[in-house]
């Protein structure tokens, strides 16, 4: 088994958590995200963001908003819905659950009898 395999399916699994978390104080277009999941190590393109994107978009969590930039052409901008705010907040709520649980199995010598 490869645990290359592994490790990217771990970052796939929280990838919409993190989506999530870095639009919740404020709006961001896809550049600005890829380099915050890059600056955090998660391992991203341009090709996977996109798709996960749109199904938050579609799913009602996020929206988006054209802006001019003085640098090129106008940039999409994600931000939260309430819909979207209100479920990072659960989601919150179940990566706290999730990393406890985690942390308690992985660290609790177990001995068999």
């Amino acid at each position: 088994m490869k645990i290359e395999n592994t490790k990217a399916q771990m970052r796939k699994g929280v990838l919409e958590y993190c989506i999530l978390s870095i639009l919740k104080d404020e709006d961001a277009y896809v550049a600005e995200i890829l380099a915050t999941l890059k600056d955090a190590k998660m391992l991203v393109v341009e090709g996977t963001i996109y798709p996960l994107l749109t199904r938050l978009k579609n799913a009602g969590l996020l929206s988006y908003r054209w802006e001019e930039s003085t640098s090129g052409p106008p940039r999409k901008y994600y931000g939260l819905t309430e819909t979207g705010k209100l479920f990072l907040n659960e989601l919150n709520t179940t990566w706290s659950e999730l990393q406890n649980a985690v942390n308690l199995v992985t660290s609790t010598k177990t001995t068999k009898k």
